[in-house]
């Protein structure tokens, strides 16, 4: 459907050029036969040279329109909002003729609510069915359209015939583009929903520069995978199992993986260049793991930020490896909920993007057309510059995913830093996934402090022996005399606990005091965390993208962990 609105806009001759294109180039594309050492036949290099040109085409009139929103951020706000009305039918809405919509009386009508706040109201308690896995409107498409366009100017090979492959069934791409789509996806059959189809086909082709997966989290458990499962990959390669036997290919493979996990994507693919995945909550830690191990030396790019109302933030900076991204004027209708530390239930009003300042903390605030109403989403970015009059972020942690066991509030950001810098005391280790529990949610006190449960992923380090745990004791003078009191209290990590309390006084304070015991961490098995994220996505309330979670309020979920418990 977009590619015919786009071709309506195109001179006649070039709209006649395509439109024999394409009824007669995917027929005839059929009938030639593609060598494994040739490369692709020239009617598929013609195709997808005509496909290139549609989206450079759409993608300069995106960047036009993108331009002139955002030097004129206010008026396009106040646009987005009439239109995310409009298709509400909400009361709101101005008379036919008006053209502006009050704020003060849009504000007062629509409080704001979080997001799980309006998904009850909106279906009387019961659960969301699950979202798509595709984004729509001009956010989605300028993402999808002006990320494809940065990063072949960043790198101007990965794009190429041959190119690039897709290892997950879920696209980075925000927005579906039907016919250029299937032909820039080179190497992914069409259509192909199956995990290991998509990884046993790109395997077959060890010309690739650049490897999409949905998210860093699915691109993580792609590699897990591809390492307990690479036996059975290599005999199906060798025994062409998907297209002609190669044999020599399955030997690559096996010498790749007996080398070990670090640099793994490099030695199977020489040309590899960059890694481009969806930007979500809780994907930083994934990147990091890859980018240690499996992804060492390789780029990474987000076309987009996403979150549960749609795309937030578009990335133009391909070559930036901060993970910088644009927030469009809309729609969906954006506003900026100022962060203030301890006035997060009673804060004050939200700004509209051209009234963020630099270096300020905001939380998002996102009202579309679906769900009428102000969802505070719990992102919290901080404004690193502006693009015109809209504001250039950085997302840095959820507010969902703070710890509180004696009204501390350790957040999502200072929690990860604490860990990783006691991880890194670990000699070898590397950490590739975490989630945290609170103790009364698994009834873990026993009579001592309330405290947090940790339980971790790692790589280099078999066990977490008191040796291990203890080799790096806290610098802090005070010690509770029940740290050391009793058996049950060995998963003490005095690394994790000094770093925490480093990292927050008023942890450390509630620490010297005895209110909040030590942190105990727990080394979980291999594949517990893939196994945890395949239980989430069947949850019936799951989106996309898939949101990892860094704090576990369900019991059941934070048992699902315990039981996987190796030290």
């Amino acid at each position: 459907m977009l590619l015919w609105l786009l071709l309506l806009l195109l001179p006649p001759l070039f709209l006649l050029v395509l439109l024999f294109l394409l009824l007669l180039l995917p027929p005839l594309a059929m009938l030639g036969q593609r060598s494994q050492d040739a490369g692709l036949s020239w009617l598929a290099s013609l195709q997808h040279c005509v496909a290139w040109r549609v989206l450079s085409w759409a993608a300069t009139w995106q960047q036009q329109r993108l331009e002139h929103n955002t030097l004129h951020v206010g008026q396009s706000q106040q646009q987005a909002l009439i239109w995310c009305l409009q298709r509400a039918q909400s009361p709101l809405c101005p008379p036919t003729g008006r053209t502006g919509t009050d704020m003060s009386i849009f504000r007062n009508h629509l409080p704001l609510t979080k997001v799980s706040q309006a998904q009850e109201e909106e279906n009387g308690g019961q659960l969301l069915p699950p979202t798509s896995n595709q984004y729509h409107g001009e956010a989605s498409l300028q993402a999808t359209l002006l990320g494809l366009v940065a990063l072949n100017k960043a790198y101007p090979e990965v794009l190429a015939p041959g190119g690039t492959a897709r290892v997950t069934p879920t696209s980075p791409w925000p927005s579906p583009l039907p016919w250029p789509g299937h032909i820039l996806d080179q190497v992914s059959p069409p259509g192909t929903k199956d995990p290991g189809a998509l990884l046993l086909e790109a395997l077959r082709s060890p010309g690739l520069k650049a490897l999409e997966a949905g998210t860093a989290v699915e691109l993580l458990d792609v590699f897990l995978a591809l390492e307990a499962d690479g036996e059975e990959l290599a005999e199906a390669i060798a025994a062409g199992t998907s297209g002609v036997p190669l044999p020599g290919r399955a030997a690559e493979l096996r010498e790749a993986l007996e080398q070990g996990p670090r640099g793994l994507a490099l030695r199977l693919w020489p040309k590899l260049q960059v890694v481009v995945t969806l930007d979500a909550g809780g994907q930083a830690e994934a990147v990091a793991a890859l980018g240690a191990l499996w992804c060492q030396g390789l780029a990474f790019f987000s076309p987009a930020y996403a979150a549960s109302g749609g795309v937030v933030g578009l990335n133009l900076w391909p070559e930036q490896p901060q993970g910088l991204y644009l927030l469009p004027p809309g729609p969906p209708f954006i506003e900026l909920l100022p962060v203030e530390e301890g006035a997060q239930e009673e804060a004050p009003s939200t700004l509209l993007l051209a009234e963020a300042q630099r270096d300020k903390e905001y939380e998002l605030v996102l009202t579309d057309h679906v769900r009428l109403a102000r969802c505070r989403l719990g992102d919290v970015v901080q404004v690193v510059g502006a693009y015109n009059q809209c504001p250039i972020v950085r997302f840095v942690y959820r507010l969902g995913q703070a710890l509180s066991v004696r009204g501390e509030v350790t957040g999502e950001n200072v929690f990860s830093e604490a860990l990783g810098q006691a991880v890194g005391q670990w000699p070898g280790a590397k950490l590739l996934d975490h989630i945290c529990v609170e103790s009364s949610i698994l009834d873990s006190s026993e009579g001592s402090a309330p405290h947090y449960e940790v339980f971790v992923e790692l790589r280099g380090l078999r066990n977490l022996s008191e040796e291990n745990r203890d080799k790096a004791q806290p610098c802090t003078s005070y010690t509770h005399p029940c740290d050391h009191a009793s058996a049950s209290l060995r998963p003490f990590c005095p690394q994790l606990d000094h770093c925490l309390q480093e990292a927050s006084p008023r942890y450390k304070s509630l620490r010297f005091r005895g209110s909040v015991g030590p942190a105990r961490v727990h080394l979980v098995g291999k594949g517990a965390f893939r196994a945890l994220r395949t239980t989430l996505a069947a949850c019936p309330s799951s989106s996309f993208p898939p949101e990892m979670p860094r704090v576990l309020r369900h019991r059941h979920l934070a048992q699902f962990l315990q039981r996987r418990v190796v030290s």
